[in-house]
């Protein structure tokens, strides 16, 4: 693997275990906004609706993927599992077309951007083309 492909998943990965951690550790500050997106999944798949757990349970994927795409294990797999879990992380949590004060809409805007960005770069890991482990 090279010293650029193994720092930039390094570097990617250190936004979703940091922010995974912080979902496990504090699934309260984000359970009101992921309501949004847990409610039409628990009633699509009959779970219960405890938002809390949902975000607990996005952030461990986060955390475990996170750390096996950082170590370079099964990078594509694991890129694969964080861009799954960034999409509705994004989508119930920088919901910029709803804001109104226009210093909030900026915020949000920028956040949406850079996990759209990030997903970009997961997109990058799951496409890239397989490197020859020496014998």
């Amino acid at each position: 693997m090279g010293l650029v492909r193994a720092l930039s998943r390094v570097l990617l990965a250190g936004m979703f275990v940091f922010g995974g951690l912080d979902s496990v550790r504090d699934p309260r500050s984000k359970a009101s906004k992921a309501r949004v997106v847990t409610e039409p999944l628990a009633d699509a798949v009959e779970l219960d609706e405890d938002p809390e757990v949902f975000v607990q349970v996005n952030g461990a994927v986060q955390v475990g993927a996170g750390v096996l795409l950082g170590l370079g294990i099964l990078p594509r797999l694991s890129a694969t599992a964080l861009a799954a879990s960034l999409i509705p992380t994004t989508a119930a949590g920088h919901r910029f077309w709803e804001e109104s004060d226009p210093a909030n809409r900026a915020q949000q805007t920028i956040h949406f951007l850079k996990n759209a960005a990030m997903l970009g770069g997961l997109l990058a890991v799951v496409s890239s083309p397989r490197v020859p482990q020496p014998a």
